[in-house]
């Protein structure tokens, strides 16, 4: 009861002096718009921002085989064949933090349409969930190849923006064929176009196609290239010299001799892939998705404690970082533009309210007078403080808001809404009202009866 009667105070004196009183809250609607404006503007500029570079990979892990060592020797990473398809779906099945995991395989070859050649930056074999991972989901023209594609091996494929200017030069690549190897694929559809990457390659400047069409037809293992490490050299065994005295009983069928074997070589259908990509639901959750890919791997591959992996997982920690970065200096740089119209609003409410104490010394004696107490009298400015700011922040998110959408509409930025800030500028003007509020409220309560009373 005593704040619902300090609240009809408050509206009376409100009433008394209008213009006043809405030139006072004109410093708080002026700040609170301010505020409510850049930040819904700020966090449109700020998810475009971690939108484009997430398309780049910043959410984006890499499993790529380890190293082997030879006499001693170690051959660098990725020497090993240690990753299988297997590995890619026991990842995007038992990963809780993953989005989504792809394989992928990569070739680097010629592509022929017509009488025009291009030797395209990145020839990856992958699934349609590489898509989703690299924010490729919508396509300029066509759709994607399917998993049905991938596990049939279809000749199909999907083209960057850069191969399409290269080979077709205007004419429509939808339902063209191209030859990759030497091997035919149908294009079904174009990738939309990203630009450069964060170190200058050309993101557009690929050729997509179901993984296993790369691996077993276009840059497939064969024969005599698998079995170089343990055959010891190709000379002595192409030599028919060699197996003058065979020790084995000859068979009923004569098969293919070893040089026959070198001169017409047979794809080997090792179900191995180079890469596993695989996206974090968010970049706070990278490391957890880290950890869970270690521990699923190692079991795939049967290691034991103690052995050492047969694979890494490496992030886009460059593009992590400079996302955080981003994100927190445009997050400091709205704080210290509201900090700076909050307290200049603040002042303003100062400066009316002890304008106010010394206008009503006469009133403020007379309730002491006939029974009012300090802390009557103290909660009644502060009252009167807090509304004010209130009415001004209320007034201050409608305009802010407004505006907001209003740049939208004009300036086509990028503006999204935050009911958060909205709640935090309520909050924030009751602050605002409290903190500058309080001396001249603690300043009425302190003044003496009998003085306010002779005051004129």
């Amino acid at each position: 009861m005593r704040v619902l009667r300090a609240l009809l105070s408050a509206l009376t004196s409100f009433r008394r002096n209008p213009m006043r009183a809405a030139l006072t809250t004109l410093g708080i609607v002026i700040g609170i718009s301010a505020v409510i404006a850049m930040m819904e503007i700020g966090q449109g500029s700020s998810a475009q921002l971690r939108q484009s570079i997430a398309s780049m990979g910043a959410n984006v892990l890499l499993v790529v085989p380890g190293s082997s060592t030879a006499s001693g020797v170690s051959q660098g990473g990725g020497s090993t064949v240690s990753l299988r398809p297997q590995d890619c779906d026991a990842l995007a099945a038992e990963c809780p933090s993953l989005r989504a995991a792809a394989p992928q395989v990569r070739a680097r070859t010629q592509i022929v349409y017509g009488n025009r050649n291009w030797v395209p930056a990145q020839v990856s074999g992958t699934t349609p969930a590489f898509l989703e991972i690299r924010d490729w989901a919508a396509l300029a023209e066509g759709e994607p190849f399917t998993d049905r594609d991938v596990r049939n091996g279809s000749r199909v494929c999907l083209l960057g923006q850069t191969i399409v200017k290269e080979l077709f030069q205007g004419e429509a690549p939808i339902g063209k064929v191209i030859r990759v190897n030497n091997v035919p694929l149908r294009v079904v559809g174009i990738l939309g176009r990203k630009g450069a990457n964060m170190v200058g390659m050309d993101q557009d400047d690929i050729l997509l196609a179901p993984w296993t069409l790369v691996k077993f037809r276009i840059a497939g293992s064969t024969l005599g290239s698998a079995n170089q490490s343990s055959s010891g050299g190709s000379g002595s065994a192409a030599n028919s010299l060699n197996r003058l005295y065979p020790s084995d009983p000859p068979a009923l069928y004569a098969g293919r001799s070893t040089t026959q074997a070198q001169n017409s070589p047979m794809l080997v259908r090792f179900a191995s892939i180079d890469v596993i990509l695989a996206a974090a639901r968010s970049s706070e959750q990278i490391p957890a998705a880290m950890q869970e890919m270690a521990k699923v791997l190692r079991r795939q591959h049967n290691l034991r404690a103690g052995e050492p992996n047969d694979f890494e997982i490496r992030d886009m920690a460059e593009m992590t970082n400079t996302l955080s970065s981003t994100t927190k200096l445009m997050t400091n740089l709205l704080l210290c533009v509201a900090m700076i119209s909050l307290v200049v609003g603040g002042v303003g409410i100062m400066n009316i309210m002890l304008v106010s104490v010394t206008e009503r010394t006469r009133e403020i004696g007379l309730r002491m007078a006939v029974g009012a107490r300090g802390r009557d009298i103290l909660r009644q400015f502060l009252v009167e403080a807090i509304v004010l700011c209130l009415v001004g922040g209320a007034m201050g998110i409608l305009l802010g808001h407004g505006g907001s959408l209003l740049v939208r509409d004009l300036l086509h930025w990028p503006v999204q809404t935050s009911p958060t800030a909205m709640a935090a500028a309520v909050l924030v003007s009751a602050g605002v009202g409290i903190l500058f509020g309080f001396y001249p409220a603690w300043k009425a309560s302190r003044l003496d009866p009998i003085e306010a009373l002779r005051y004129e």
